[in-house]
């Protein structure tokens, strides 16, 4: 009797996963993936969109069935998953499966802050976390003729914790001499004592003294509370204020309202196995910016694509073995890499162990012109493998 595998999301977890699953099991089982449209951008592409390096229409991720010949694509829009039923429902029906894949990523919610819509819509603010909001920010800043661009991260956890900073470094080098002569300053602001904590205090000093280096200011523990878009001025919970002519900010995540729906986690993130992303039922896995995985230290994984893809492979391998088929078990490692842009064809590193116990074992290395080709080189197998 033939089994259903349903995978949820074709970002990088999700398409990865199909595609493994599809080379696993046997032809007379159905893998669908379901999507509400089938047009992606990976995260790294929308920072060059922000810096003009790329052109919007130059990094869509569109997969079809040429891509993933053996794959059902559901163009669908989930609206709730009953775990308990086995069953997804979605505005164009309801779909049963055997097995499950939560790969539904993370929604932006500006609302989350209070006045942060308004400035959005004001203009006084911009984000780069989707195709459009990259493109529109660069443009924001090439007209910005003098003043201060604040990058503000608007709550934790966001997807790729380098790029506020690595944000900050492009609009500095798009800025050109405006930037070098002080004419427009750049600042960031986060939550956190350290950019990108969970990789240890010596990968957020390191980096801290990059923005430094170049001028960029950083300001530790600032917890937005308002963003007054009439003042443009941002408001803290400590009490403290700061003034900007450009607001580049990195939205509040949220889990998507279907991941919500499982009730697998206490807030929408699903909870799952550091080593196998199972979650707490047998036949559901989740993996990517849905999931929310444990590390050593008490923080969560960081959400990154790089993670999303190693996850996809583990997963597509329990799917397989938890299906009754003879595949090698595999499990997840840890080992992960990002790559922070400095502006000038260069590029920092920070590679190592998350799962590494007592804390990630992690190293920033420091910009060189070979880790920015790496970075394109991630890019250009990425577009070339699902544009086929």
């Amino acid at each position: 009797m033939s089994k259903t595998v349903l995978v949820l999301g074709a970002g990088v977890g999700g398409l990865t996963t199909a595609d493994t699953l599809r080379q696993l099991l046997p032809p007379e089982d159905r893998i669908i993936l379901v999507d509400k449209g089938f047009d992606g951008t990976l995260g790294l592409s929308l920072l060059w969109v922000l810096r003009g390096w790329r052109r919007p229409d130059e990094v869509h991720v569109r997969a079809t069935s040429a891509s993933l010949p053996g794959v059902e694509l559901v163009t669908a829009t989930v609206d709730r998953i009953d775990i308990s039923g086995q069953a997804v429902h979605t505005d164009h029906g309801v779909i049963g499966y055997d097995a499950l894949v939560i790969a539904l990523g993370a929604s932006l919610n500006a609302a989350a802050v209070p006045g942060l819509t308004d400035a959005l819509d004001a203009g006084v603010a911009g984000q780069f976390y989707t195709l459009d909001g990259a493109a529109e920010l660069h443009a924001k800043v090439e007209a910005l003729q003098h003043g201060r661009i604040a990058v503000l991260i608007a709550g934790v956890p966001f997807k790729c914790p380098a790029a506020p900073f690595e944000a900050a470094f492009l609009m500095a080098a798009q800025l050109g001499d405006r930037f070098a002569d002080g004419t427009v300053r750049i600042d960031t602001f986060t939550p956190d004592p350290l950019p990108m904590p969970v990789a240890g205090p010596e990968v957020g000093e390191a980096l801290v003294a990059m923005l430094k280096d170049r001028g960029i200011g950083f300001h530790p523990r600032k917890t937005i509370s308002r963003v007054d878009s009439a003042e443009t001025t941002l408001r803290f919970d400590d009490g403290t204020s700061e003034p900007f002519d450009l607001l580049a900010v990195v939205p509040p995540h949220v889990p998507s309202a279907a991941a919500r729906s499982t009730g697998l986690g206490g807030v929408g993130w699903i909870p799952v196995d550091p080593h196998t992303l199972s979650a707490t039922v047998d036949n559901a896995w989740a993996i990517g910016d849905a999931a929310v995985l444990p590390l050593a230290n008490g923080k969560p994984l960081p959400k990154a694509a790089v993670f999303a893809e190693a996850q996809a492979r583990v997963v597509a391998h329990g799917v397989a073995h938890h299906l009754g088929y003879d595949a090698p078990e595999r499990l997840f490692t840890g080992e992960g890499a990002c790559y922070v842009e400095t502006g000038d064809g260069q590029a920092a590193k920070g590679a190592g162990n998350f799962l590494s116990s007592p804390a990630p074992s992690v190293r920033l290395y420091p910009p060189s012109r070979e880790f920015h080709e790496e970075k394109v080189a991630q890019e250009r197998a990425w577009l070339d493998r699902w544009n086929t």
